[in-house]
């Protein structure tokens, strides 16, 4: 994919006599794409459907094309347009997400206490001529469906996908160490904690709990979306007719459908507060879907938060606050390290 597939057509080449590429490192496979002026096709997740899905039937005809066929983007590129090029680059700047998507490198990901690369070819899944998974709204940036593709084929298949755990991604895209929180039984000093958290540039996330797979994504009358995965961004304390109250700022990742109870953007308890406070909390009444709420009621309507802890070197110099962490290597070995219970040590 990338630059190779701006110079030569869109067409498989033979590879007799060559080692399986998996057998193969990125630069290695790269070299030998430039030499034989041939586009990378991956044997270990082929353009099919065995790697779409493991126990379901494709739902439509799906078409895999690589960028430049599956999008209106003229050129293959990562992202078409300034706009596109800055989003991207600002998320580049994050050092976790650099380590996930390296310049010139194949994605890694965290598994298993080590990063693994994966290599992958650039062709996506599409329908149509519109990319069927993730993508951009201006449905002609493709770096986003690139490092999805990469993620299916670590775990098997895009319906691997389906579902899961929020902090299991976390985790892998950042190396991170997780923990999760029940919101009803989370001890009296939540707040402080969420608090702790985002001063070292934890990621975290909150949900709704469903108690059935009719209930996922059903939006409920304050506008929040049950077995979605929100993102917390924030926690702050405003004074509202002489008492402090404490609130926590929510987005969803859709970029809209938002809260529409106390404190949400164009709710009644915002007029009480000063032009000078609603800047600081950088409050406005965008449908863009991030939020404020009042803790106490993000504490009654949410079921679940994770934290995903950055370790040190997942985080930027010039980060003020950091966590500390020892990691030990080891392996349990029949007959020395891993010897069973006290009542039964030759098991």
């Amino acid at each position: 994919g990338g630059p190779i597939a701006t110079r030569w057509a869109q067409q498989p080449c033979p590879r007799e006599g060559l080692a399986p590429p998996s057998w193969k490192g990125y630069q290695e496979l790269k070299q030998e794409c430039l030499r034989s002026g041939c586009l990378f096709e991956d044997p270990d997740f082929p353009a099919n459907n065995a790697s779409l899905f493991f126990s379901e039937k494709p739902p439509i005809p799906f078409l895999w094309k690589r960028p430049g066929v599956s999008t209106q983007c003229p050129l293959t590129q990562l992202f078409c347009g300034i706009a596109a090029a800055s989003r991207y680059k600002a998320l580049k700047m994050n050092q976790e997400l650099n380590r996930v998507l390296p310049s010139d490198q194949p994605s890694m990901f965290w598994q298993h206490s080590e990063w693994l690369d994966v290599v992958i070819d650039d062709r996506l899944p599409t329908f149509k001529d519109r990319l069927v998974f993730v993508h951009s709204a201006e449905h002609n940036e493709f770096w986003s469906a690139l490092l999805e593709k990469a993620y299916a084929k670590l775990n098997g298949s895009y319906e691997a996908l389906k579902g899961g755990s929020t902090i299991e991604a976390m985790e892998d895209f950042t190396g991170g160490v997780g923990e999760m929180y029940e919101v009803k039984k989370a001890p009296d000093n939540f707040y402080e904690i969420l608090e702790k958290a985002l001063k070292r540039s934890s990621m975290v996330g909150c949900s709704i709990d469903t108690s059935s797979a009719a209930e996922s994504e059903a939006r409920t009358p304050f506008g929040l979306i049950k077995g979605h995965a929100y993102s917390v961004t924030g926690t702050d304390e405003v004074s509202y007719q002489g008492q402090k109250v404490q609130l926590i700022r929510i987005r969803n990742p859709w970029g809209q459908v938002e809260w529409n109870g106390p404190w949400s953007d164009n709710s009644l308890e915002w007029r009480l507060v000063s032009p000078l406070e609603q800047k600081r909390l950088a409050q406005t009444a965008l449908d863009d879907g991030e939020f404020w709420m009042k803790f106490e009621d993000f504490r009654v309507h949410f079921d679940k938060v994770e934290i995903c802890n950055l370790t040190p070197d997942a985080l930027e110099d010039s980060t003020a606050h950091k966590w500390e962490v020892t990691i030990h290597e080891g392996s349990w070995v029949r007959g020395s390290t891993a010897g069973g219970c006290r009542n039964f040590l030759g098991k």
